[in-house]
């Protein structure tokens, strides 16, 4: 393959990232804000239980579930946690879990390996700000957030609370985690929760339960220059994953201007199907809810979130629930709902060893050029390379750097023989021109005159595709890897502060300037000028010249990490084919001056017109 199809293949590349990163990115805006409700303060906003001694209605069933749609119909709204509330915490070296009385759920996790602000010690938080609590039930008449559940026992790993709905039905909650230093098994992990709500009929009359919701939570953008890509609430149902983005629910997009899709923002999704595990997610961090019992589909909705400090654009979130149908429940008998509830860090060696694939959370095949160039196998495998590595040097930004040098060994034959049938085919261009010129208007004898030409002087005109065919791949496999690898958030690495960030130096006029990626650039500029050129045609040149400048553009404000690795991949790739220039001798083309012929009689032998001697 020649400089031609290089330049094919990587406009390909650029193209699928481009459309990927800066389709989302200049989506039409979503509506102006409506001012958040004025926050609900107990019980008697919601008409949750009522007080002891009312008089029950035994026999029949509880209220019907209420559609998601009070308020505003666009956004969910975040809700102000009750001032009285009762907050009982459990922990270990990993999390800190908040509970609350409002509801008898997570109030919020504190993940205290990852800090919310780097070089400050508070952690991160996941569901800071929120429409829920995690585990709250929605859509269930007095048994949501604002019902109050008694605390009946805690320690440092363990909750209940109870509640007594309409005097009929006894509700138990449970929540426990793994305690500091406890042996663990193959499955578990010190980010889970283990999570039971039993509910028991204290009547003799059968009371049917109404399909209900529990919330996973809510996800916000990481900081202020995060555009949401990563936003989204998902579901395994056994055999295939769902994804719901949060771009799915604001309408608009650059695909409508041609008719496809909607323009209009949708208040929420309703989703039915078998739920083996639910999540809600950002860049970094997830929630993620396995049942012990299949759930029956997943509500997404959009969150409208507090403006970061200094930023312009709307900060919007996600909040997920899990619906589950419940069981009727027998006279004097009970019924339960309990699962696993992992939230922390979206790191693939956690999640990978869960028994129902959790791992897809980090969406390595996301889109189908990922799924085409096989990102769902070369994601996990450069995560694991890079791990490794890590194992080796304390850095992640030298893992990178050994782990990129690791995969240019592994692949130096192809690129040689890449390399070397490059320079032949350079060799070969006077004759390949001349034959097009002479076949310009016979198509099909330029073609056999090509062949016989490459087959005469023993090249491969594919043979150049081996280092493209190898590094598109690797390069949107590391691409998918990025978008979900909190190993790297706040990993420095010389002057960049955050490999998982644009390595910004400085600003000039405003203008961020990101070194990695203008290194990464440069590098492509002089392979461009030491690689040879198979072709002479001067567009074909000019285009060409103009790739590492589309590189460059494209990848400028993508993490430091990646241009770390097309940098790196680049200086290696320059002194091998330094040392092929130099050192690789090929075998002598053979001559133009008597070719084979193509087609018909073959070519009469020129007689000789020298002039006799008189």
């Amino acid at each position: 393959m020649d400089k031609k199809n290089m330049l094919i293949g990587g406009a390909l590349m650029v193209c699928a990232i481009g459309f990927l990163i800066y389709g989302n990115r200049y989506a039409p805006p979503p509506p102006a804000p409506l001012p958040p409700p004025t926050a609900q303060s107990g019980p008697e906003a919601t008409g949750t239980t009522p007080a002891s001694g009312a008089p029950a209605v035994t026999g029949a069933p509880l209220s019907a579930a209420t559609a998601p749609m009070a308020g505003n119909t666009t956004f969910a709204a975040i809700v102000s946690d009750n001032a009285d509330a009762k907050v009982t915490t459990l922990r270990n070296e990993f999390v800190e879990v908040r509970l609350t009385d409002f509801g008898g759920a997570v109030l919020d996790v504190a993940f205290r390996k990852y800090p919310a602000v780097q070089g400050e010690p508070a952690p991160f938080v996941f569901n800071q700000l929120h429409a829920d609590p995690m585990l709250a039930f929605i859509d269930f008449p007095g048994l949501d957030r604002a019902a109050r559940f008694s605390l009946v026992s805690s320690n440092s790993t363990e909750a209940v609370y109870q509640l007594v709905l309409e005097n009929r039905i006894e509700v138990t909650r449970r929540y426990k985690i793994f305690a500091t230093g406890a042996t663990l098994g193959e499955q578990d992990d010190p980010y889970e929760i283990r999570h039971e709500t039993t509910f028991r009929n204290l009547t003799d009359q059968t009371i049917a339960l109404p399909r209900a919701g529990l919330s996973l939570g809510t996800a916000a953008p990481v900081n202020a220059n995060d555009y949401g890509l990563y936003l989204n609430v998902g579901f395994y149902d056994g055999d295939s994953f769902k994804f719901n983005e949060r771009s799915e629910l604001e309408g608009g997009g650059f695909l409508t201007n041609f008719g496809i899709g909607d323009r209009n923002p949708k208040p929420f999704i309703e989703q039915p199907g078998s739920v083996v595990w639910a999540t809600v997610k950002n860049q970094f961090f997830a929630a993620i809810f396995t049942l012990d019992q299949p759930g029956v589909g997943i509500l997404t909705r959009r969150v409208e979130l507090p403006p970061f400090a200094g930023s312009s654009h709307a900060n919007i979130g996600v909040s997920g629930a899990a619906r589950i149908d419940l069981k009727a429940l027998a006279p004097k008998g009970s019924t339960s709902v309990s699962g696993d509830f992992y939230v922390g860090p979206k790191e693939y060696k956690r999640l990978a060893k869960f028994e129902h694939r959790q791992d897809k959370v980090m969406q390595f095949d996301r889109y189908f050029f990922n799924r085409i160039l096989l990102s769902g196998y070369v994601g996990p495998f450069l995560l694991t390379l890079m791990h490794s590595a890590h194992s080796i040097v304390p850095s992640w930004g030298w893992s990178i750097v050994l782990m990129t040098l690791f995969l240019k060994i592994i692949t130096l034959p192809f690129t040689l023989a890449a390399s070397r049938a490059s320079k032949r085919m350079q060799k070969l261009q006077p004759q390949i021109q001349a034959v097009r010129e002479k076949y310009k208007d016979n198509p099909q004898k330029l073609n056999q005159a090509t062949m016989e030409i490459f087959k005469e002087n023993k090249v491969n005109p594919v043979g150049g595709c081996l280092p493209i065919l190898i590094t598109i791949p690797l390069f949107v496999g590391f691409f998918a890897m990025l978008q979900s690898a909190s190993e790297l958030r706040f990993a420095p690495f010389l002057w960049a502060a955050d490999l998982s960030a644009p390595d910004t130096v400085a600003h000039i006029f405003g203008f961020p300037l990101n070194i990695m990626p203008l290194l990464m650039g440069a590098t492509m500029v002089v392979q461009m000028r030491l690689t040879p050129t198979p072709t002479t045609d001067n567009m074909q040149m000019k285009i060409m010249q103009f790739m590492p400048i589309m590189f460059t553009f494209f990848c400028y404000t993508f993490s430091c990490a990646l241009a770390l690795y097309s940098t790196v991949n680049g200086l290696f790739t320059i002194v091998q084919q330094l040392l092929v220039n130099k050192f690789t001798n090929d075998e002598p083309v053979a001559s133009a001056a008597a070719p084979k012929p193509v087609g018909g009689n073959p070519w009469k032998k020129a007689k000789n017109v020298t002039p006799k001697k008189k």
